[in-house]
């Protein structure tokens, strides 16, 4: 049995006032390039979770979190053909700036109602519905 390559990304939701959250389409060039996902990036060795997203929030939008801005929330695990994902999720009501995509994504604000229609990597897909039942049932969407 060969061993599975397991990659870890943190990924955030930055929640605003509204109720409407951020999504970024994934850069040309990568796989699953023009995909919706929730914004962050790969935990490189010696990074915990919050400070990889802080520091990929930073990178990819040019925003500033906070590690006491970050609430964990949930998390990812799923099985692509070449490698096994394992993600956790931080909310975020609080960060500096506003977005600004730095590596050519699309950035949109979405409605948790409206994730569902945003094509998206498969990992990704069952944090859409955490969300929409998380964020209408608690937050009220």
């Amino acid at each position: 049995m060969s061993e599975t390559r397991i990659i870890y990304v943190s990924a955030g939701v930055l929640l605003r006032p509204d109720n409407s959250l951020l999504l970024a389409t994934r850069p040309s060039g990568k796989s699953m390039a023009g995909l919706w996902e929730l914004p962050g990036g790969k935990i490189e060795p010696g990074e915990t979770p919050e400070s990889a997203l802080i520091r990929e929030m930073g990178e990819e939008l040019a925003v500033t979190l906070k590690r006491d801005d970050l609430s964990p929330l949930t998390f990812a695990s799923h099985g692509y053909d070449s490698f096994h994902l394992v993600m956790p999720v931080f909310l975020a009501r609080n960060w500096e700036g506003e977005p600004v995509p730095q590596e050519g994504q699309d950035l949109a604000w979405v409605k948790p109602g409206a994730l569902k229609t945003m094509p998206a990597p498969a990992a990704d897909v069952p944090l859409f519905d955490f969300l929409e039942r998380h964020l209408t049932k608690h937050v009220g969407a």
